[in-house]
């Protein structure tokens, strides 16, 4: 190499602790927050003498905040050490979970709950993301895949763990808090400390993928793509934010499906089968979180959005028209996870794919930020329906919006084409 290099090889070992590191965010913290905290309800609620939507306010707060603090991470981001960001964000986690321990008042978890808003913000919804875009040219979608598998992932180990802490005595979901914010601030946090950079060329290396490059042209993948103030201009960006919107409209059907086949009475199969249903879901997320990742490596974005899309459709019609049986209704829950991973992963594939990576975490976030809100009041819209209109009638509501979202992103990606950078 010319004397003009400034950087080293591809690949190190650093890049791979910037994976783990993604790794432990997704099945740690964000775990924990979000993928546990249905198995505190109860407890909480029954321990605080509270009704049970009284306490779970406090997860409709964490989430609003979620969406509306996600342009002011993306652009933090942006402007400051991602050591700092993603620290602040894990602390903001681990600390109220430690403290929610202690706590005997329902506002109290409401303060809580916003607290960690702050931090999902940034360690689930644009760790993953960012620090793949920055330290990764190649195997993008496999690693951002990879990552995000670990929510799920997390969220099976931890709820068994976090089950037996709430089985071992009246006031034991406090000591699942207590264990569950320590974890996050003993092994996570030192992780976003030590082994974060902001990018690669920081401590010397190149972008994985990226061999061979001189001084001159090191920064070219970097300044790649449109900036955050100019993205407005692009129609793409609003019929991409419809998309995550409805998406995450479609994506959160999942949370009825174990009601729906307890429902099923005429079917003992199907109803015996209804508890087994979440986890089939959560199996195929897991699963597509990987596929989508790896189509999009290896074949195109436009790929991974067909498969997605159209697992949801073909998940939620086998569930609605063919759960006739006990294997056949898991199956449908298996291919509506692999949709319901998209939400996640296809969404800031397709943003790099039209918008490049030059200052992807600020635009990102606007994007997020649409599909976060909409996710935060999709489960009660669906309960809403589900009450009033049934479970077919909703269901059928549900694949129409999914259609949409098809729609949509196609016509966002035939838009996108014409984007040049």
């Amino acid at each position: 190499m010319s004397s003009s290099t400034a950087v080293s090889a591809d690949r190190s070992v650093r890049h791979y602790l910037v994976v783990l590191t993604g790794i432990l965010l997704c099945f740690g913290p964000c775990a924990f927050a979000l993928s546990c905290a249905g198995i505190f309800f109860k407890p909480v609620a029954a321990s605080l003498d509270v009704h049970l939507g009284t306490f779970t306010f406090y997860l409709t707060i964490m989430l609003v905040v979620t969406a509306l603090i996600l342009p002011v991470e993306g652009m933090l981001m942006e402007k400051f050490d991602l050591r700092l960001v993603l620290s602040a964000g894990v602390a903001c986690i681990g600390v109220p979970l430690v403290a929610m321990s202690f706590f005997t008042s329902p506002w109290q978890f409401y303060i809580a709950g916003a607290i960690m808003g702050l931090g999902l913000a940034s360690s689930l919804v644009l760790a993953v993301p960012t620090l793949i875009n920055r330290w990764f040219q190649e195997k993008v979608g496999f690693y951002i895949g990879l990552c995000m598998a670990f929510t799920g992932i997390g969220g099976a180990v931890f709820n068994l763990v976090g089950g037996a802490f709430i089985d071992s005595g009246p006031e034991g979901w406090r000591m699942g808090y207590r264990v569950f914010g320590i974890l996050t601030l003993a092994v996570v946090l030192p992780c976003t400390a030590l082994i974060v950079r902001s990018r690669p060329q920081d401590v010397g290396l190149l972008p994985f993928g990226a061999t061979r490059v001189t001084h001159q042209d090191q920064a070219a993948p970097q300044t790649r793509g449109i900036a955050a103030s100019e993205v407005f201009s692009y129609p793409a960006f609003f019929t991409l934010a419809i998309f995550a919107a409805l998406m995450n409209l479609g994506v959160n059907l999942y949370q009825y499906f174990a009601a729906y086949a307890s429902s099923l009475t005429d079917r003992p199969q199907v109803v015996a089968a209804a508890a087994a249903l979440a986890s089939a879901a959560m199996l195929g997320q897991a699963s597509g979180k990987l596929l989508i990742g790896l189509i999009n490596d290896y074949v195109n974005i436009k790929a991974g959005f067909l498969f997605a899309t159209i697992s949801g459709l073909v998940g939620l019609a086998v569930i609605m028209f063919l759960a006739f049986s006990s294997p056949v209704i898991l199956i449908g829950g298996f291919v509506f996870g692999i949709f319901y991973a998209s939400a996640t992963v296809l969404m800031p594939l397709i943003t790099r794919s039209l918008f490049g990576p030059r200052e992807y975490s600020a635009i990102y976030s606007r994007i997020a930020m649409v599909g976060a809100l909409c996710g935060a009041f999709a489960v009660t819209l669906w309960g809403m329906s589900v009450e009033r209109f049934g479970f077919i009638a909703t269901f059928t509501v549900g694949l129409v919006v999914i259609a949409a979202a098809f729609v949509v992103g196609m016509l966002t990606l035939f838009m996108g084409r014409k984007i040049e950078y």
